[in-house]
């Protein structure tokens, strides 16, 4: 596929805040980032990384246990730099097991675009993508994005496992374009009643090198920036790179019975059944130098006999397997993936009456047992790539 020496599309959305009206309890904003980096022991999984930088209009939030009181909505100065209050929140697997919280810390932020008075230097590309969200912290945990939109950088420290050696105390990454239909900004958007909604900007896939403490790593990562204001309803996502720069994803909003679940076990037998509110898929195949849009998707959850360790929210409880099935007139790709870990964060928000919603979401590195992908040119199977890097989610509850 076509490579690129600078982020493409459209980057303005990146630094900006309540382009939609902000609803109060509903309206959620986040920068997330996913990295997949190499593991010195082979583990197909990759070590992986996720990262967010988040804020929400609700006066109160328990998130995994912290209480979380956002102090009002984004403010704006004349220049359309933003401060908020916020959290930025991480779990970091090293290949064999998953430490969270790596990072959960309430925070003020800043947020600027590179056309700000107050960024630093002068480049003759500012104003077209690049900027920054920068927290007001001791350690460094800044995210931001050139203003020659060549590289993003991401920086982190954290003191939460002092004692384990497997776990970085600062990591620093530097995150440039892969190919062009990986590494070109995507939007996404729809608004229902009463002006609920979605937006999300989305990067499919970057290159990576960074350090985590003195050593060196590489890898591939993924990037969303999201707008949500509506209820959380539960969600299958997940997404797959390849070795030859190809991507796989899938998502299937649902209703099921648990919709009312409570706990945080990643393994339910309410999980068997569930109505999609929508489906939809996309293949950016290195092969045929297309991108293909699926329709049609279902997905199986299933228990593996692998438990969560002791280390896990729910040690002993089953982790799940997921079989993926999308096709269309073009292509058919079947896929089953097994967690090897779990990352969960739980939620709970006061709602009206006194209640309080609850939501639980959770994110699994990946091990692709199968994978099959029929179309034109024939039948290609995970034996065709050197290797096959991911990440699954699986949402229950309701936060509303």
């Amino acid at each position: 596929m076509p490579s690129l020496d600078k982020f493409a599309g459209d980057l303005s959305r990146m630094w900006k805040l309540q382009e939609r009206e902000p609803l109060h309890h509903l309206t959620w904003d986040w920068w997330w980032w996913l990295l997949m980096l190499d593991d010195e022991d082979g583990n197909p999984s990759g070590k992986q990384l996720m990262v967010l930088w988040s804020t929400k209009d609700n006066p109160k939030v328990s998130v995994s246990g912290t209480n979380w009181e956002p102090k009002g909505r984004p403010g704006f100065d004349d220049e359309g730099g933003i401060s908020l209050d916020g959290m930025v929140c991480a779990w970091w697997y090293d290949g064999k097991r998953m430490y969270e919280p790596y990072i959960k810390h309430k925070c003020r932020m800043i947020v600027v675009s590179d056309d700000h008075p107050s960024w630093p230097g002068d480049s003759k590309s500012v104003g077209s993508g690049g900027g920054a969200v920068v927290p007001l912290t001791d350690d460094d945990m800044s995210m931001g994005l050139k203003s020659d939109l060549s590289e993003f950088w991401l920086n982190l420290s954290t003191d939460e496992f002092p004692d384990d050696e497997n776990v970085p105390s600062k990591m620093e990454f530097t995150l440039t374009p892969w190919n062009e239909p990986m590494s070109t900004a995507r939007h996404a958007t729809a608004t229902y009643a009463m002006n609920m909604g979605y937006d999300i900007l989305r990067l499919h896939g970057c290159k990576v090198e960074g350090k985590l403490d003195d050593k060196e790593i590489s890898g591939t990562a993924y990037f969303q920036k999201v707008c949500v204001q509506a209820p959380s309803v539960p969600w299958y996502w997940g997404m797959l790179h390849l070795s030859d720069g190809s991507y796989i994803d899938w998502f299937l909003p649902h209703l099921s019975m648990t919709v009312s679940s409570r706990d945080n076990k990643p393994w339910k037998k309410r999980d068997l059944g569930h109505m999609s509110l929508s489906q939809g898929g996309l293949f950016h195949d290195a092969v045929s130098q297309k991108s293909l849009k699926f329709s049609n998707v279902r997905v199986e959850k299933y228990a593996l006999n692998n438990t969560e360790g002791e280390h896990g929210a729910n040690p002993g409880s089953k982790l799940p397997g997921f079989k993926v099935n999308m096709w269309s007139d073009d292509a058919t790709i079947t896929l089953d993936v097994e967690a090897v870990d779990r990352a969960h964060w739980a939620f709970e928000q006061p709602t009206i009456g006194g209640l309080v919603s609850n939501f639980t979401y959770n994110e699994y590195p990946l091990l692709v047992r199968k994978l099959v992908i029929t179309d034109k040119t024939g039948v290609r199977t995970e034996k065709n790539y050197d290797w096959i890097r991911g990440n699954a989610e699986h949402s229950w509850g309701i936060l509303h």
